[in-house]
């Protein structure tokens, strides 16, 4: 195995993605079969980051998103983990960072205000400077738009999104009559081109497709070519 540190970044943001993908399988978070999607979609796969519910597996996921982010060179002044799968996440992350040698403040909101004791919504360091964003995965945007709101309702800046896996697919709009399409951008897309944030995905949609190729057998080539008919026909250019 040649070692990380000789490793270009490229080559070592690869190597990094297709660990987590095999680290995903292995743990049960990434999972094969029929499942429907929030945009009601039949996806081939399904991601679940709560099943990465025990200390050793949540260490080694903060492990992930701390690389992938030394490795992105992205810069931030402090971490900001939405409720409610974002906190456990925020803070494993902000932990990790720490042991690397980069101490950052962290906070998370509520769903709901407190009305008594500190109140509010937000807990943990004052939102300030360049806040990073930790989430699992991005679906609509939505997620993103809320603690948009709230860290700049606080003075600070929405700086950057990191996320364990980037899907790759085309995200959904609600119309005036109710209904919902399909439109030619991503999740990740919109929320770096129209919400002007930058995104660190640990993995993508592309990088199952790789490990899936590497990794032959029948069970193997028939995911392969499920989660491809998927891509080819819900992913989205330039992703």
């Amino acid at each position: 195995m040649v070692p990380t540190s000789s490793l270009s970044p490229a080559q070592s943001t690869s190597n990094t993605a297709q660990d987590f993908v095999a680290f995903a399988l292995q743990s049960g978070v990434l999972r094969f079969g029929e499942f429907t999607t929030k945009a009601g979609r039949l996806s081939p796969y399904f991601f679940n980051a709560g099943l990465f519910d025990d200390g050793a597996k949540l260490g080694r996921l903060a492990q992930f998103y701390a690389q992938a982010l030394l490795a992105s060179g992205m810069e931030f002044d402090m971490l900001f983990g939405p409720a409610y799968k974002g906190i456990p996440l925020g803070a494993a992350v902000a932990v990790e960072l720490a042991r690397l040698g980069r101490n950052l403040p962290f906070a998370y909101n509520r769903k709901e205000a407190k009305d008594h004791g500190e109140g509010g919504s937000l807990v943990g360091a004052p939102l300030k400077g360049r806040v990073l964003i930790v989430d699992d995965v991005m679906s609509a945007g939505t997620a993103a738009r809320e603690s948009i709101a709230l860290i700049q309702a606080a003075g600070a800046t929405p700086h950057a999104v990191a996320i364990a896996l980037d899907r790759q697919e085309m995200a959904t709009e609600k119309q005036a009559d109710g209904s919902v399409r399909d439109v030619p951008y991503s999740a990740v897309q919109y929320v770096r081109q129209t919400l002007g944030l930058q995104v660190c995905a640990i993995s993508t949609l592309d990088d199952l497709l790789s490990y899936l190729q590497t990794h032959r057998g029948s069970d193997m080539d028939a995911h392969r070519a499920r989660v491809q008919a998927y891509r080819e026909r819900y992913g989205v250019s330039g992703a």
